[in-house]
């Protein structure tokens, strides 16, 4: 007969929950990167504020950046321990 005692857990360890953790807050400074450039006076355009390179180029770089540490978070196997016999 089959013994149906097998343990049954999470798909990822708990350093990969940790590490998807840190992906999700670069994510985030990236979106905070990105934030702002309004101006207070709507017929006022500065185009400077804007069109920064924090904006168009980092911000979206450390996203991206945050996009791909995930993946790594989620791809990366956890360290098996060895039985004790």
């Amino acid at each position: 007969m089959k013994d149906n005692s097998e343990k049954f857990g999470f798909a990822l360890s708990k350093q990969n929950y940790y590490l998807l953790a840190i992906g999700f807050v670069i994510i985030i400074i990236g979106f905070l990167l990105m934030m702002g450039g309004g101006s207070e006076d709507p017929n006022v355009f500065n185009e400077e504020e804007l069109f920064s390179f924090r904006r168009i180029t980092l911000a979206p770089i450390v996203i991206l950046a945050g996009f791909v540490f995930e993946i790594y978070a989620i791809m990366k196997k956890p360290k098996e321990k060895e039985e004790e016999k």
